[in-house]
């Protein structure tokens, strides 16, 4: 009889336990399943693109591509603030916004700290925490909106940080001024509040969250940004914050080094100077978020309700015989990508981009076919 020898385990890395346990970020469909182009209503990108300026800029930028990109972008920094009226040197930039965020994460936490945040928060901020070893903590929701109260009541000696976008992803509600600034005084000084305004240049100016007013005076608020969205410069990856000079200070230590391209920082200086791109991009996206909301509204005798939104996209709730998953498959037989969302606890939610005209007449007539057939 043959004797079975017992191999030797090989010995291999083990990443660290709490490593395991993150669920890698899924991005935005651009194809089926089966791998047919879809137009892209997944992403929350500009449908318009990117500006006259901003494209010039970049193109004109890449004739030096031997050379690092300046460690400091200084002059995107003094744009920035000559913008918004800050303090260059408290402005720290970064491969897009979710750079700052993990830096912020992995700053002021770690093993045995809390990391805070809404339910239906952006995906992000789960991975931020659990990458560095910190507990994440979710607080209910007030109908997809944010909870100040169950904010507050969710705060421990454990928390290091609370993260909050406004207005939200996925759901795209907005906090107003006077709970940003309830929710900050019922904070530690010891608690970094990160204010995540990625959609911020959606807003009407009376719309404004005061959160870089806030972050002016505050020693424990990060407020980002990221030129992704209204900008049309997802491809570029450039975001950037504003905080005391001392958390400034801290994040420098650890961001990654010549962060932002020569051509992003070119693209982004251009950018924030072509405020008829800017104001142009948002007039659309508010005429036809607001009609589309309104051709939801119409079908909300076949279960679907749009959430408010303050973003370039709604988010859509399927609580009738059409299901969310029904409707998205729906869409790509129209040639259409949006986001489905049971990872983040809404199998009953498509968020769908705001698109062109076009786009969003089409997607309306699919929804109302598909719901009526259903």
């Amino acid at each position: 009889m043959t004797q079975t020898v017992a191999q030797p385990a090989v010995a291999k890395p083990a990443p660290k336990d709490w490593i395991s346990g993150i669920s890698p970020y899924v991005p935005g469909k651009s194809a089926t399943d089966d791998g047919r182009p879809l137009i892209k209503l997944s992403a929350n990108e500009n449908p318009l693109g990117t500006g006259d300026a901003a494209r010039a800029a970049l193109v004109a930028a890449t004739a030096d591509l031997a050379t690092y990109p300046d460690p400091g972008a200084t002059k995107l920094r003094a744009a920035i603030g000559a913008a918004h009226g800050l303090d260059p040197a408290r402005i720290i930039y970064g491969t897009g916004s979710d750079e700052l965020l993990h830096i912020a994460a992995s700053a002021y936490a770690g093993p045995g700290d809390e990391i805070l945040y809404v339910r239906y928060g952006f995906a992000v901020y789960d991975i931020a925490a659990r990458r560095v070893g910190a507990t994440p903590v979710v607080a209910p929701d007030a109908d997809y909106a944010t909870d100040v109260d169950a904010l507050l009541a969710a705060v421990t000696e454990k928390t290091k940080v609370v993260f909050l976008a406004n207005p939200n992803n996925p759901t795209g509600t907005m906090t107003g001024r006077a709970e940003i600034a309830r929710l900050h005084a019922g904070l530690r000084p010891d608690i970094l509040f990160v204010l995540d305004q990625a959609y911020a240049e959606y807003l009407d100016a009376d719309d404004d969250d005061g959160g870089l007013a806030l972050a002016t005076g505050a020693s424990n608020i990060l407020v980002t940004r990221t030129f992704s969205k209204i900008y049309g410069l997802a491809a570029e990856r450039i975001g950037w914050g504003y905080a005391s000079q001392d958390v400034i200070d801290i994040l420098h230590r650890i961001r990654a080094p010549f962060n932002v391209t020569t051509a992003g920082q070119a693209a982004a200086i251009a950018a924030i100077a072509d405020t008829a791109w800017v104001e142009r991009s948002r007039a659309h996206n508010a005429r036809w978020r607001d009609w589309l909301a309104g051709e939801v509204a119409a079908l909300s005798n076949h279960g679907l309700r749009a959430v408010p939104s303050k973003t370039n996209f709604l988010l859509i709730l399927f609580d009738g015989a059409l299901t969310a998953e029904t409707a998205m498959k729906g869409l790509w037989d129209e040639g259409y990508a949006t986001r489905w969302l049971p990872g983040q606890g809404l199998p009953n939610g498509l968020r769908i981009t705001i698109g062109t005209e076009e786009q969003t007449r089409a997607v309306a007539a699919t929804l109302r076919a598909l719901a009526e057939a259903a």
